[in-house]
């Protein structure tokens, strides 16, 4: 683990935490910081880890402007055995970011340079605050300001948190005025956005045999109620042969789960357009209003780089654990699916998964997709069956923890199984 553009390592939390976040929200690629790592990449852990975790949310809300909430995720991991605190940054839409208590200056506002973080020109400033987004949904006059959040509230309190007076300030609701704003308005309980999933005979748009709106409600409600619709669609497929019989979902649930979520999310509301749903017989179209966010390509896009198109609705989603972490949604859907399953359009991104159904075959799952990192370390594995995990992390230059995962993908998949524990070797099945 090394330095770059895109990573910061800290041995412990500092003064400069916030200078670094806000170098990460005004850069195109956000980035990561990784406090328990030295400079040099040696791991020396973070003791008190949900102390620390608690220090560094508090201060990224309080500390930095425009708001960055939904903007960065805190996680623990576990790299050599030892708890590292992993802050994940996306890029912001409402650059320039600054810290505070040094306002919109010089002395406040950071960029990211190579390795290192530096002070923003004024020039620089003065043409990102040009440049602000302000038709973002925060931005919005909700068309109804009569709104109610039951809903919301039932939903927050099912996670033991509670919505105090101050809810809608705290998340985001309101627009500089103190009038709701369009967010308030999906996440009320009443609005006019409804989500369709339609269902066809055949494999065109020709015979609409089913045709269910999922909405006029919070968005919270109509997307659990799509997954569970979904879910419902989601049968298993059943072949029995000589030796087994063999089982498989018709879309891989944790990959459909992620695709739904994100389409939602990330769906450009701003014409008040909502995401789509349809089933054919030999696939699921998912389609969401808004192609790929400014400034960022279709490689950035599959590396999983968090760009949130509405970070007000991704911080809600994240209260509610319906998203893990920022930027970890593409990188499940491909571990089952290729590439090619997303469609770039002009003004919309459609996700095509195939039924599996047919593929099941004589073994299990039919073709399986894996990252060029995973075939890498499989072919090595075949060359030398008792190779250690930390070996494979020297040799490809990255964190043992993400060997590990590799490694747990490759077994998930069927591809690899350990015969004798510490002391035992792989074996390729």
């Amino acid at each position: 683990m090394i330095e770059s553009n895109r990573i910061e390592l800290k041995r412990k939390l500092n003064d400069d935490l916030e200078k670094e976040v806000v170098a990460f929200l005004n850069y195109y690629l956000g980035g990561v910081i990784y406090i328990g790592v030295e400079d040099n990449g040696k791991v020396v852990g973070v003791e008190d880890v949900d102390s620390v975790q608690l220090k560094i949310k508090d201060r990224l809300k309080n500390n930095i402007a425009p708001s960055s909430l939904g903007l960065f995720d805190v996680i623990v991991e576990e790299i050599d055995d030892k708890n590292v605190i992993k802050i994940i940054v996306a890029t912001g839409s409402e650059k320039p970011y600054y810290i505070k208590k040094r306002g919109m200056s010089e002395k406040g506002c950071f960029i990211r340079n190579g390795s290192s973080s530096e002070a923003m020109p004024l020039r620089e400033i003065e043409k990102l605050f040009a440049k602000r987004t302000r038709n973002t949904l925060s931005k919005i006059i909700s068309p109804r300001q009569d709104l109610t959040f039951a809903q919301l509230k039932i939903f927050y309190e099912a996670k033991n948190l509670l919505l105090n007076d101050n809810f809608a300030k705290s998340l985001e609701l309101l627009t500089e005025d103190e009038k709701y704003n369009y967010v308030a308005y999906l996440m009320a309980d009443e609005n006019n956005i409804s989500i369709k999933v339609a269902k066809y005979a055949g494999i065109d748009r020709v015979d609409l045999i089913e045709s269910n709106e999922y909405g006029y409600c919070s968005l919270i409600k109509a997307t659990k109620l799509v997954l569970d619709k979904l879910e419902l669609e989601n049968k298993t497929a059943t072949k029995i042969t000589s030796k087994e019989r063999l089982e498989q979902r018709l879309w891989d649930p944790i990959a459909i789960r992620e695709a739904v979520i994100n389409a939602i999310i990330h769906n450009d509301y701003t014409n008040e357009i909502p995401p789509k749903f349809e089933i054919f017989d030999d696939r699921l179209e998912i389609t969401s209003a808004g192609s790929l966010p400014d400034g960022m390509d279709k490689e950035e896009f599959f590396e999983g780089l968090s760009n949130p198109r509405n970070k007000e609705i991704m911080r809600i989603y994240k209260d509610l654990d319906m998203v893990e972490q920022l930027g970890s949604g593409i990188p499940r859907i491909l571990r089952v699916y290729p590439k090619e399953s997303f469609v770039f359009m002009k003004n919309f991104t459609r996700m095509i998964f195939q039924k599996l159904e047919d593929s099941i075959g004589g073994s299990i799952g039919g073709q399986i997709h894996l990252s060029d990192r995973q075939k890498d370390i499989l072919d090595l594995i075949r060359r030398d069956n008792k190779i250690s995990y930390r070996k494979i992390a020297s040799i490809f230059d990255i964190a043992d923890s993400a060997v590990k995962k590799h490694l747990n993908t490759l077994k998930e998949k069927g591809l690899l199984k350990r015969v004798g524990g510490t002391r035992g070797y792989w074996e390729v099945l």
